[in-house]
């Protein structure tokens, strides 16, 4: 009886264990308003060569749904505003869609969100109100199919649901959304579906870039930005506009509702006064986005919880109305070339010759690894660097702030520029038998500081900048907190219980 129970105890930690492990994720946004795009087939087979494994689009076309089927890709559908009403009113509406539009691809098509009406708070009319009785009637439908518990509902919201984002900590929902926001989040709580947001440094950049740099929007910032409130250090604008939700979400208190990002992204080009939309740009912050949510950073607030992200989006579309910036904010054009490279798996480098990875400081230049060094004379030139050159190689280590991503590349950059700099960052301080690199654009990321000549790397702290982000031009699963773990880390500590297990059973 006693091993038996121990043998249930067992099975039970390691599931909880390996739900701790589900990591955060990125996903793309399949948008369709633009001329001449591929087939839907055409565009599964892209995302599938990104090995992209979450999908938003924005309605249930059916071909679209017959293209993800036996993908493996998780396919978060949408009911367009459009459809609100006749949803909101009739439950047989709602009955009717499931039945036609989901049940007959489901499960083939792993259909995993729906999310119902988008940013209504920014649409005009009065639509609001039909939000959350629409979702009540999409949510008893497939309760009705036996889908409610594999299929979340929800729907998403623009930053313009805040009153206030800055600092983080004062967070805040406008109180004019009051009657819609209170049952919306008691529905999200009670169904175990998460918040969906849509966030977009940018606008706060273009719109406030006295206020806001150009860096901290990128992901490239030196120094951080402390919330007065709490003590907490922002390196990036992403982690202080996501932190402002989750403080505004725990102020009513729902703070067991899960944050997922719908859409966030950099447009490549813009009108001449958007002069912060560049393909340069729109590379960096995709690129240093992607690195920090598939190493579960998580947030000041929420360090090391895992966070799902849609990229927007995956082409250019050049029907969307407005500047030039609302239709390029594509990876790719049309004829499924790429608008710049984005490597989704977070362990490339940007090719420094390319647009390279951050912004330039005036006079200071960098030394990183060349991405096409062959892997030995990386070894050799790190390992010399570690010793001989008395360079401190602890960043670099597990679990030290440079050691995601785990690449030779990466760590060799981050080594070579220490030597580079501590040796006075002449031409030879970045030979490394051919395999140094000098550029000016800062490789920084996330918490991993490259250090400059007479740096010491020390933690600085930034002017107030505001992180309040104007509501973005776009219209087009549990409610408990995530906590993550990096995947080695995950796999030796299942095997250190088991370990345990069968000691104390052999007892």
């Amino acid at each position: 009886m006693a091993r038996g129970f121990r043998l249930i105890f067992a099975t039970s930690v390691v599931l909880m264990v390996f739900g701790i492990c589900n990591g955060s994720t990125i996903g793309i946004c399949y948008g369709r308003n633009a001329d001449d795009l591929p087939t839907p087939d055409k565009a599964v087979d892209l995302i599938k060569n990104q090995n992209i494994n979450s999908v938003r689009i924005y309605d249930s076309n059916i071909q679209i749904l017959k293209a993800f089927a036996n993908t493996g890709i998780d396919l978060m559908i949408g009911i367009p505003n459009s459809d609100l009403l006749p949803f909101s009113q009739f439950q047989s509406n709602a009955d009717t869609w499931l039945r036609n539009s989901i049940v007959p691809y489901y499960p083939a098509t792993r259909i995993t969100y729906i999310t119902v009406g988008a940013e209504v708070t920014e649409a005009t009319g009065n639509i609001s109100s039909m939000v959350v009785p629409a979702m009540t009637n999409v949510y008893n439908a497939l309760r009705k199919a036996g889908l409610h518990r594999k299929i979340k509902v929800s729907t998403t919201h623009s930053l313009g649901v805040l009153s206030r984002s800055y600092p983080p900590s004062a967070g805040a929902f406008d109180s004019k959304h009051a009657g819609f926001l209170r049952p919306l989040l008691e529905f999200l709580a009670d169904k175990h579906s998460p918040f969906l947001v849509n966030v977009y440094p940018y606008y706060a950049y273009r719109d406030s870039s006295n206020n806001v740099s150009l860096d901290y929007a990128l992901f490239e910032s030196s120094s951080e930005v402390i919330d007065p409130n709490t003590g907490l250090l922002y390196m990036n604008m992403f982690d202080a506009q996501i932190d402002s939700i989750y403080y505004a979400l725990t102020g009513l208190n729902f703070n067991t509702i899960e944050v997922k990002v719908t859409e966030t992204g950099w447009p490549s080009k813009g009108s001449p006064k958007e002069t912060a939309a560049t393909p340069e740009n729109a590379q960096t912050y995709n690129t240093n986005l992607i690195r920090h949510v598939i190493n579960n950073t998580g947030t000041p607030a929420r360090p090391g919880e895992a966070l799902d992200v849609y990229i927007f989006s995956l082409f250019n579309e050049n029907r969307k109305p407005g500047l030039d910036s609302e239709r390029n904010w594509g990876l790719y054009y049309p004829d499924q070339t790429s608008v710049y490279n984005v490597d989704f798996t977070g362990k490339g480098t940007v090719d420094v010759n390319n647009g390279g990875n951050l912004t330039s400081l005036n006079g200071v230049s960098w030394c990183v690894a060349d991405p096409n060094a062959s892997e030995d004379d990386l070894r050799n030139g790190l390992d010399w660097a570690c010793g001989s050159g008395n360079v401190d190689c602890s960043p670099v280590q597990p679990s030290q702030p440079c050691f995601e991503p785990d690449s030779l590349v990466s760590h060799a950059s981050y080594v070579f520029n220490s030597y580079y700099q501590q040796n006075g960052a002449t031409d030879i301080a970045c030979s490394f038998g051919g395999t140094g690199v000098k550029t000016d654009k800062n490789p920084s990321y996330d918490n991993c500081l490259y250090m400059t000549a007479g740096s010491n790397n020390n933690i600085t702290a930034a002017s107030n900048i505001t992180a309040n982000s104007h509501a973005n031009a776009h219209s087009n699963s549990s409610g408990q907190r995530r906590f993550s773990l990096p995947n080695h880390h995950c796999f030796l500590l299942v095997i250190v219980f088991m370990m345990t297990q069968s000691l104390s059973t052999n007892v």
